[in-house]
């Protein structure tokens, strides 16, 4: 039930007095959890002390575990259970094409609407148990989260990589925690700050980049104000932010999964209805404008299986669309602890890796760590660093396949879901609809 100094010292005591049932080397023990992480992608790594003296709820306790998508960092303990309150924002609806910019106005609008209703969703909500019902009514937590930040990068020219997705990236989720402080605010001046509120950080004066030692720089918006009126009113919720992997849900919108750079440019989705094929629609878009969306690029998209990168195309597309395994996984962390001073629970962070190896991933976790992250990783993807043999694609004749009939003549022996991958890319439609099984 301790953490930080206090832990390390009862920790030491305890040694001492020659409690330990059992003394394991600790680089065996860390080679074990990296062997199991390469093979099944799993344990997941937290960090207690980060998770604790980061969290708005340290006044309640010690927190000594998250939810399964490791984004929710609350207390739990016999008399309360933590409950997620989850929205998540679709960020591509706040890009301006028309100028290129990105409304930071309607996003602070709208993410007060949804703190209001994740709020009224508290009050309204079916508790199953009561634990659950005693520690959302006293706490009142939410977990804002986002979907489609990657779609949002490519919209604006921006590649993950580069700087002014890193200032964006940054940015949007000041924005967001911002208006959402501001609209709990506002429900605790007309209904009171939640019972717990008294000992917390924020009753203290102290906002989730006040327990990173970090300090606003972007000039947006008037933290001095904000902090003032909390002093003044207290919060409605002990927590507000907390972006989840939104798998599902994005779906729904047509977005890629939360934070995180595309897995791929096309690939296969099976649902219960059945599978359809799913093309990054802004790649898509670019290679029609530009007159590069051709047979054969298509066949070769196909047999890189989505990654443009040994395509014949313009550097500023290959930078723009690289997916996750071509991204530098540090970059990746980096972004993750630039918006992690603004997310007051946690991020659900996936990391990819091509070729892991002990050496590499320990190097991931050390980084993560250092940088200060609560999550500092939920699931491990790796994949090898050559791809299987495409038996069934004839890669020396793809130059050669400009007419849809050869097309189809050279590839009778795919299988059917490869067959109908072709099918459906021979099309030059903007694959709006692919997904709807209606």
């Amino acid at each position: 039930d301790v953490w930080g100094e206090e832990f390390e010292t009862m920790y030491t005591k305890l040694e001492a007095e020659g409690k330990g049932r059992k003394t394991l080397p600790a680089q065996q023990l860390w080679f074990r959890i990296l062997e199991s992480q390469m093979e099944t992608g799993t344990p997941y790594m937290l960090y207690k002390d980060h998770a604790n003296g980061k969290s708005n709820q340290q006044n309640l306790g010690t927190i000594h575990c998250s939810n399964l998508c490791t984004e929710i960092i609350q207390y739990t303990s016999s008399e309360e259970i933590a409950v997620c309150n989850l929205a998540s924002i679709s960020l591509p609806a706040f890009v301006r094409i028309e100028d290129g910019t990105y409304d930071f106005e309607e996003l602070r609008r709208v993410t007060k609407v949804a703190t209001r209703n994740l709020n009224k969703v508290i009050e309204r909500n079916f508790y199953p148990v009561q634990e659950a019902r005693r520690s959302n009514m006293k706490h009142r937590p939410v977990g804002l989260g986002v979907q489609g930040l990657a779609d949002a990068f490519m919209m604006l020219r921006m590649p993950f990589e580069g700087e002014n997705a890193r200032r964006l990236n940054e940015d949007i989720f000041e924005t967001i925690y911002f208006a959402a402080c501001e609209a709990s605010c506002e429900l605790a001046a007309s209904l009171g700050p939640y019972e717990s509120y008294c000992g917390s950080p924020a009753s203290q004066g102290k906002l989730q980049f006040d327990l990173w030692k970090r300090t606003p720089q972007s000039g947006r918006w008037d933290w001095a104000g904000l902090k003032q009126k909390i002093a003044d009113h207290g919060l409605r919720n002990s927590l507000l932010v907390a972006p989840m992997p939104t798998a599902s849900t994005a779906q729904i919108l047509g977005n890629n999964e939360s934070f995180e750079p595309y897995t791929q440019n096309l690939y296969v989705r099976r649902v219960l209805s059945g599978e359809f094929v799913q093309v990054n629609k802004h790649l898509l878009r670019d290679l029609i404008s530009r007159g590069l969306w051709t047979e054969e690029l298509r066949m070769q998209l196909i047999a890189h299986n989505g990654s443009v990168q040994m395509l014949t195309l313009p550097k500023d597309l290959k930078d723009l669309y690289k997916t996750v395994w071509e991204i530098k996984q540090r970059i990746v962390l980096d972004m993750a602890a630039d918006r992690a001073v603004y997310i007051d629970q946690s991020q659900s962070l996936n990391i990819h890796m091509v070729d892991a190896t002990p050496a590499k991933l320990s190097s991931m976790h050390f980084h993560g760590w250092q940088l200060g992250l609560k999550t500092g990783m939920y699931y491990l993807r790796t994949k090898a660093a050559v791809d299987a043999i495409k038996v069934t694609v004839e890669v020396d004749k793809i130059r050669q396949a400009t007419q849809s009939q050869n097309v189809a003549a050279k590839l009778m022996s795919q299988s059917h879901v490869e067959r109908r991958t072709i099918d459906l890319l021979k099309n030059d439609t903007k694959y709006s609809c692919v997904g709807c099984s209606a």
